[in-house]
């Protein structure tokens, strides 16, 4: 017991000697785990993560298939080669029951930990369930207490869920061991789950990991170097992912502009489910480095209807410290996004409140809707919500470009329109102000008649559809968008070579349907002249500034 005693003062001692040796860590490294089978491969893996750009390594040791603390010093020794500088490790051998990847026993996952210290690891990362442990938790402190240049990092892991009380965890955490990083990993069942990690980051100091798994935990992976988490992970590609969600370093750094994020960097992002086919992060992001602007823009994928866009919505608001100023907003979310700024005394673009749906958000501290300074930022003046729709001018302007007509043109012309959501009624709202003759067709047929009904057109159920009678075909439903790329809302032998088809999906580029309608010999315009001119609208209410239409397009070209 006296040794142990001796131990735990010496432990503690280093405390101030560790905290000023590390001061550089008060940034968020962009780490990749180390996940290969055998040695040889993860050196190779580890020089590629350090070719990628990794900031730090996580020796994931519980991957390799003959684990002993040879192949581990090893490993370590690799890190120190490879490279023009030295790039700090995590020591990782997880615990099956955390995700750890083969069930290797108790005492050979710490004895790698222990060898690690002994190697100079500047991290190692044990479960915090089993440092509490008393075998476990005093031998490694004795090891730390020999080896002031290793950290402690103490983890817990929920693949279910949330934790029942994530800000009761860390403090446990740092309690039990004051000198260890608590890492608080857990997995989100919506994006809502995230604000629980946002707020114990944003309250708490010090270092500190905590991320969300999932799809619906993505953000937090992103927003990890603004909100301060001492790492946050991703893989050299998508095969070598060691959690579900972890994004490839290419992505971190290229489409979310990882080395330009920090703590002013104001918010921006889509509104969709799903929403992993967007192109809007890639362009607007494009734009905002375009303009050497400190902006991001996020997928947000918001799962269920007006009840969880509300809860999102006001998660938020309530939190400005999170400086989200503007949203686009997509399928299936146009609607709820009107009522929800209509319900909160927010401002309604009348346009948007004609047409019945918004398609963007400003969240500024304005006088005015769209108030900005000579710098492009929101001016601090009350918070509020603004809605306006730019799918209507968007659109118009698509089809008269791609008719080659003026909008006086389209006076008389039939138009089908597939579809009766959030894009037909901009689209529809349009066409009827310019003297268009429009039917709505649409698998529910109610749905179709009550749009009809607002804008005085007609309306018609799918089958119908044989009985095609349009100068113009529109889609504005999701059928044929990536990845159902074989799907086509109208059957290639109602299509005519008289007719112009217009189809509002962008990804990809030519959908089956456009594909079809060339072959019959009719004119095509594909969606992403609407995507680029109602995107090029948003950027202008998001910033206050012209956006490059011209780099918007060539980036959707690119990626779709």
């Amino acid at each position: 017991m006296l040794s142990l005693g001796i131990a735990q003062a010496g432990f503690d001692s280093c405390l101030v000697a560790r905290r000023l040796l590390y001061l550089w860590l008060i940034m968020t490294h962009l780490t990749v785990p180390i996940s290969a089978q055998d040695l040889d491969g993860a050196k190779r893996q580890v020089r590629e993560a350090i070719a990628a750009g990794a900031e730090m390594l996580e020796l994931r040791t519980d991957y390799l298939e003959a684990l002993d603390a040879v192949s581990v010093v090893a490993l370590i020794a690799e890190t120190r080669d490879a490279g023009r500088g030295r790039i700090p490790a995590i020591v990782t051998c997880r615990d099956p029951r955390e995700g750890g990847a083969k069930p290797y026993p108790d005492e050979l996952r710490i004895l790698v930990l222990l060898k690690a210290v002994e190697a100079g690891a500047d991290f190692v990362d044990l479960e915090y369930a089993n440092f509490l442990r008393p075998e476990i938790g005093h031998t490694i402190r004795a090891c730390l207490a020999t080896r002031p240049r290793s950290r402690l990092i103490l983890s817990a892991h929920d693949f279910r869920g949330r934790f029942r009380d994530i800000g009761g965890l860390h403090r446990e955490i740092i309690q039990t061991c004051p000198i260890a990083i608590p890492k608080l990993v857990y997995t989100a069942a919506h994006i809502n789950d995230c604000f629980g990690a946002f707020d114990l980051l944003h309250e708490t100091q010090g270092d500190r990991i905590v991320l969300c798994m999932g799809e619906s935990g993505l953000i937090s992976r992103i927003l990890a170097k603004k909100l301060g988490s001492l790492v946050t992970f991703a893989s050299v590609d998508e095969q070598a992912a060691t959690a579900p969600g972890q994004l490839t370093v290419g992505k971190l750094k290229g489409l979310y502009h990882q080395d330009s994020i920090d703590a002013q960097t104001e918010l921006f992002g889509v509104i969709a489910d799903p929403v992993g086919h967007s192109l809007s992060p890639t362009i607007h992001n494009a734009c905002f480095a375009d303009k050497g602007m400190n902006r991001l823009y996020l997928p947000l994928l918001v799962q269920g209807g007006q009840k969880e866009f509300d809860v999102f919505l006001d998660n938020v608001l309530t939190r400005p410290w999170l400086d989200f100023r503007g949203f686009s907003v997509t399928i299936p979310h146009k609607h709820s996004a009107l009522e929800y700024v209509r319900r909160n005394g927010g401002f309604v673009e009348p346009l948007a409140d004609e047409i019945g749906a918004a398609n963007t958000l400003i969240v500024a501290r304005a006088s005015s809707p769209w108030e900005h300074g000579q710098d492009g930022r929101a001016t601090n003046k009350e918070p509020r919500v603004s809605a306006c729709n730019t799918d209507y001018a968007g659109a118009l302007d698509a089809i008269t470009q791609g008719m080659g007509i003026e909008r006086a043109g389209l006076r008389g012309v039939p138009v089908a329109v597939v579809g009766a959501g959030g894009v037909s009624r901009a689209i529809v709202a349009g066409l009827t102000d310019a003297g268009v003759k429009v039917t709505i067709y649409n698998r529910t047929v109610k749905r179709a008649e009550e749009l009809a009904t607002e804008f005085h057109c007609q309306a018609a159920g799918l089958d119908e559809l044989s009985r095609l009678d349009a100068k113009l075909l529109i889609n504005c439903t999701s059928i044929g968008m990536h990845p159902h790329v074989d799907a086509t809302p109208v059957p290639a032998e109602y299509l005519k070579p008289d007719m112009a088809v217009f189809d509002t999906v962008y990804n990809p580029a030519e959908t089956l349907l456009l594909r079809q309608a060339k072959e019959k010999g009719a004119r095509t315009i594909d969606g992403i002249a609407m995507f680029v001119n109602q995107a090029a609208a948003q950027f202008h209410l998001f910033t206050g500034q012209t956006a490059n239409a011209g780099l918007m397009r060539d980036v959707v070209i690119r990626s779709a």
